[in-house]
């Protein structure tokens, strides 16, 4: 199967990209081939991975790049993993520029020079609400500022034709104004619009191959790609989009193997177009970056014809214990480290599993979170579940941390949401668990909007068709009873709670005769709730952890408050505390902090590192409490 020109693979979201992966799984012989494989970001090229099926753009991202929370878009290439990201690249993908990039003479395939010639024209561009001319920053504003300066960029584009009034023209526009403004400017130029036939379009863009017409006026989007116009070497881009993958065909109609003149780019953008100019000269960057490092690793995988092993093979499982009286942390993986501990020695448990592929923290196989779909994450959990109602006390409990997930267009060709909370409580059940309680976490939705754009959260879909507006999504603590009677009840002697753990605290008075305590009356009307409105978003241990260069922040911390209210409730000091999911140690760190033991298992190094220097601090933290 080959796939040309295979860019149409970058959005990670495209119906396209979908269903040619999905196609090509049945094909064993598979070649895609681009120009441009990752014209945004290098991210992109997990979806040329796994079309390939080399590994999976989720796995390709855990493996290689890191998520700093906030925007669900945002990830980077890990400041440690850029020298082993190019090696797997290569050894997967051939880059090539010129016979030299395989080691070979260039004779014959050099090709003329190319100059890039900005022209710049004044404006007085003041956006909305605004007394000064600024920048032109939103894509509301940059669209605003090329329709005010269309005037002044084409007279800019109409002097520069008229001074070699007998060579060829390719002017490149994006807006249908520019190019009626500049058909109308140039003497004896042919603008091709998308209201053509194809028969005028075919007629015209031949013409123009031919010499008919000197000047042909068009956009990227129409004759961007495929067209071969060697006998031209004057291109005019009369403004830019931010899309660096139209700017780079754009130039290769002319800029080609066949060329013999150098070749002369004109960019005019206004002054207050700087936003724009430079984020494409940022993926021009990005893009040289791109083809240095495969082609830097390229040369020996391709001429010694190595047999690279696979990540999946290259993976092997770490073990490693950390551990003080009062805590242990396991690096390995949770299925075989819970089988460890003792029959009915966990006072309580509670952890944050991975909410199945929403996120992929590691590209080995024992990971969870690294699953195609619910079946296979929940099939992985059900070898888990059974020991955890094994080591659990009877009548104690274990609470488990989870949200519904969103269900995905590009994946399930529908949006909705999946009952991740439900298919958990099912599965626990089955281990054994009695359904004890669960509570709603309110979360704020105008957060959530802004973090991840959801089209059902935003305003304009009211207007537009309220019939796909949802709600933001809450978290769950779910909480589970292992059958039988607790032996050593919790208690909380001898006049109720004494402090509130939450944002809004109560205003009732206390007392030390427990009947008439208001404040523990008022502080366990509000625990009691099946809705927590006020805990806080942004206490996460994420923000107490020091970051260095090359660190990890993890992608979904556990609020503390969470953890505060649970052990709280659940649990009594001394406890033995359990977390199979350790993460960077939010349970532990709090465990330690409220006087309890712990243990706990992750499966990623550099998570169980972070967790725990976490667990050290809380303990010292703890004891520095009693001495005080």
């Amino acid at each position: 199967m080959l796939v040309h020109n295979s860019s149409i693979l970058k959005s990670t979201d495209g119906k396209t990209r979908t269903a040619l992966i999905q196609y090509a799984k049945a094909i064993p012989y598979r070649l895609a081939a681009t120009a441009t494989p990752a014209p945004n970001d290098f991210m992109e090229l997990g979806n040329h991975a796994e079309f390939l099926d080399v590994l999976s753009r989720a796995e390709m991202l855990a493996t290689f790049f890191t998520h700093d929370g906030g925007e669900t878009a945002k990830w980077r290439l890990k400041g440690h993993a850029k020298k082993p990201f190019w090696k797997w690249v290569a050894s997967w993908a051939v880059a090539l520029r010129k016979p030299s990039d395989l080691g070979f003479e260039d004779n014959g395939f050099i090709l003329p020079p190319l100059k890039i010639l900005p022209v710049e024209v004044e404006d007085n561009y003041k956006s909305r609400g605004r007394l000064i001319s600024v920048e032109a920053v939103t894509l509301e504003e940059r669209r605003d500022v090329r329709r005010q300066t269309i005037p002044q960029r084409v007279a800019a584009c109409a002097d520069l034709v008229s001074k070699q009034p007998k060579e060829p023209w390719l002017i490149w526009c994006n807006l249908n104004a520019e190019g009626d403004a500049l058909e109308k400017a140039i003497p004896g130029s042919v603008q091709v619009s998308g209201s053509d036939s194809e028969d005028v379009k075919e007629k015209a863009l031949n013409d123009f191959s031919l010499g008919r017409i000197r000047v042909l006026i068009t956009k990227p989007t129409i004759a961007g790609f495929g067209m071969n116009w060697q006998h031209c070497h004057n291109v005019v881009f009369v403004g830019l989009s931010d899309s660096y993958e139209q700017f780079y065909q754009a130039i290769r109609r002319c800029w080609r193997f066949g060329q013999t003149y150098p070749v002369s780019a004109w960019v005019i953008t206004s002054t207050s177009e700087g936003a724009v100019v430079r984020n494409i000269k940022r993926k021009e960057l990005q893009a040289d970056e791109m083809m240095n490092g495969i082609v830097a690793d390229m040369k020996s995988e391709v001429v010694k014809n190595l047999n690279v092993p696979t990540q999946h093979q290259l993976d092997a499982l770490q073990h490693d214990i950390a551990k003080s009286k009062r805590w242990t942390a396991i690096l390995g993986d949770c299925t075989d480290e819970v089988k460890a501990i003792p029959d009915a020695s966990i006072d309580y448990c509670i952890f944050s599993p991975p909410f199945s592929s929403l996120y992929t923290y590691t590209s080995s196989l024992r990971d969870m979170g690294n699953c195609r779909n619910d079946a296979e994450f929940f099939q992985h959990f059900d070898f888990l579940a059974p020991e955890l109602l094994r080591v659990v006390k009877p009548g104690r409990l274990i609470s488990v941390h989870c949200a519904n997930l969103t269900i995905l267009k590009s994946r399930s060709g529908y949006i909705g949401l999946r009952d991740f909370r439900g298919e958990m409580i099912w599965l626990l059940q089955r281990a054994g668990f009695i359904f004890h309680s669960e509570v709603c976490i309110w979360k704020d939705p105008l957060v959530a909007m802004q973090r991840s754009k959801a089209l059902g959260l935003l305003h304009k879909q009211i207007v537009k068709d309220s019939s796909l507006c949802i709600q933001g999504t809450p978290d769950y603590l779910i909480t589970f009873r292992k059958p039988g009677d607790n032996g050593k009840p919790i208690t909380h002697k001898p006049n109720g709670f004494q402090s509130y753990i939450g944002e809004q605290k109560p205003k009732a008075p206390k007392h030390p005769v427990a009947a008439k305590n208001k404040f523990s009356h008022e502080v366990w009307q509000r625990y009691a709730s099946p809705v927590w409105t006020d805990i806080s978003q942004s206490k996460t241990l994420q923000y107490r952890a020091a970051r260095e260069q090359n660190d990890e922040r993890h992608i979904a911390p556990l609020q503390l408050q969470v953890v505060e209210r649970a052990l709280e409730l659940w649990s009594k000091p001394n406890d033995l505390v359990l977390s199979p999911f350790l993460g960077i140690g939010t349970e532990g760190y709090v465990s330690l902090k409220m006087g309890r033991r712990f243990i706990g298992v992750e499966l990623k190094p550099s998570y169980w590192s972070m967790a725990v220097k976490n667990l050290k601090y809380a303990e010292q933290q703890a004891s520095r409490k009693k001495l005080f």
